[in-house]
């Protein structure tokens, strides 16, 4: 099958590399560009942990925290860059930020410090808001931006493709955005959307063919792919 993968060019590698070993075809076409910010600064505050649900967030930092502070990271590609930038107490559980604030409130206490929570400037979720219903302190530290490309250049390789790959509710809409952009609209209903999570679906047009991970995780999406080594759309 020939697979479309819309995150960001990091991060489309890593899963290209991993789809191309199961036997699928890639095309990388994302539909957002990460662009670090500079000057970011860290608040001066003792904080208990870190929370994070992109791998970007901590990819994008250029300042200096306590590389023992327990990492909250949303899934294993997140806790994998804080392992490359240099933290050691990781803990890599729920899938989604649903999941992400159950493990905080289930490991942390709220008056045991402040949480850092390091994001990219737009996100799904809202796992500070969440958190601080839940009774914690947080800081939200802005460290890139996600900003929106333009697939036009690849419009022959995505009207060839059987699937395309989403995994934020974001990246559907700027898919379909796209899509429509490039007068595709009619491939979109040919194509196989596999999605990381509901939340993710919700976004397709009911007309949509889409199929749903079993968890949102990526060893679930790619649980699911390996399942269609060789079907077309």
């Amino acid at each position: 099958m020939k697979i479309i993968i819309t995150r960001p060019r990091a991060d489309a590698e890593i899963l290209a590399q991993k789809l191309v070993a199961i036997g699928h075809e890639v095309v990388i076409a994302p539909v957002l560009d990460i662009v670090p910010r500079t000057n970011v600064v860290v608040p001066n505050v003792q904080y208990q942990a870190v929370c994070l649900t992109s791998a970007n967030g901590v990819r994008c930092f250029g300042g200096a925290l306590d590389l023992n502070l327990p990492i909250f990271a949303v899934g294993e590609q997140s806790a994998a860059a804080a392992r490359r930038f240099g933290f050691r107490n990781i803990n890599a559980k729920g899938g989604d930020v649903h999941g992400l604030v159950q493990n905080i409130i289930q490991d942390l206490k709220p008056d045991a410090g402040s949480l850092l929570y390091i994001s990219g400037s737009e996100t799904s979720g809202d796992l500070d808001g969440q958190l601080r219903r839940a009774g914690f302190t947080v800081d939200r530290m802005i460290t890139y931006d996600a900003v929106e490309q333009n697939l036009a250049s690849l419009r022959a390789e995505i009207s060839s493709a059987d699937a395309v790959v989403l995994y934020s509710p974001r990246s559907a809409k700027l898919w379909q955005k796209q899509m429509t952009a490039m007068n595709l609209n009619d491939k979109m209903v040919q194509m196989r959307h596999f999605c990381l999570s509901p939340a993710v679906a919700t976004i397709l047009s009911s007309n949509s063919h889409i199929e749903i991970a079993n968890s949102p995780s990526e060893d679930a999406m790619l649980t699911m792919l390996e399942r269609r080594i060789g079907d077309k759309a």
